[in-house]
């Protein structure tokens, strides 16, 4: 599943650690779901979205 949070994140001026403490995880999950590593669970997609202003749909896709 590709993603566009490092894009959403960065374009907000919010740190890896920003991003996590918001959503209650590690800078380290945060990093491994950016870097296609990791598929969050449902709930975890939820307040990444949240936490990036955009919908779940806008966040990931599935891989070309």
């Amino acid at each position: 599943m590709e993603n566009t949070i490092r894009q959403r994140r960065k374009a907000l001026g919010l740190s890896q650690q920003a991003l996590a403490e918001q959503c209650g995880v590690s800078r380290q999950t945060v990093n491994a779901i950016e870097n296609n590593k990791y598929d969050p669970t449902l709930s975890l997609a939820f307040r990444l979205a949240q936490a990036l202003d955009a919908t779940v749909d806008e966040l990931f896709h599935p891989d070309a």
